[in-house]
């Protein structure tokens, strides 16, 4: 059976060499520059078969390559781990000055977190790329999605994430309402930790 991305999938991994291109020269930059690194870590991934199907199906779409290049725009995603709130602005930043790119939905999620907690920076970016792109464009046009996090908002991603999808938890007001606090907190940490790096200077 042939991909959900059928003869685009090469194009897909094109593109994602680009943006990890992109991002291993924003390190080496910022590092001669400053001495640190521009942020922790950085996982660039294209979404498997199964998840993109899974997905595709979750939202109601056609089965088709559009469905999976077009309409749903995470393909291909990058999550970016920093140390500081600052770090993650300056990530952004350096987004908004690439090549070839236009941002498309940009929502910012640390100055206005979710109802739950969550805080991170989400972009949407259409990349032009010298392919054909699933509507037979030449130059193509194909869809990044990036999170843009520090390590206490990862953190707290990654466990309410795991806990989301446990099945009969018992007090479920009150777990939704510790990880709220939590959220808070490590939000809070996140403010004392960038004031204290501009303290030192």
């Amino acid at each position: 059976m042939e991909s959900i991305y059928g003869k685009y999938e090469d194009t897909l991994e094109i593109v994602k060499s680009d943006i990890e291109e992109r991002f291993a020269y924003y390190q080496k930059m910022i590092f001669q520059k400053t001495g640190e690194n521009g942020f922790e870590h950085i996982l660039v991934r294209i979404k498997t078969e199964d998840s993109m199907l899974e997905k595709i199906q979750r939202k109601g779409l056609p089965m088709t390559n559009e469905s999976a290049l077009a309409t749903i725009k995470d393909a291909i995603g990058v999550r970016i781990v920093c140390s500081f709130v600052d770090d993650v602005y300056n990530v952004v930043e350096y987004i908004r000055s690439f090549d070839n790119t236009e941002i498309i939905e940009e929502k910012d999620y640390i100055k206005h977190a979710k109802p739950n907690g969550y805080r991170s920076y989400h972009i949407i970016l259409a990349v032009k790329t010298p392919h054909e792109d699933v509507f037979g464009n030449n130059p193509g046009t194909y869809y990044v999605e990036l999170q843009i996090r520090t390590i206490a908002m990862d953190t707290w991603a990654a466990l309410e994430h795991k806990m989301k999808y446990k099945k009969d938890i018992p007090n479920q007001e009150l777990l939704v309402s510790e990880l709220k606090r939590v959220a808070d907190e490590l939000a809070s940490c996140d403010l004392s930790m960038q004031t204290i790096r501009d303290l030192i200077g």
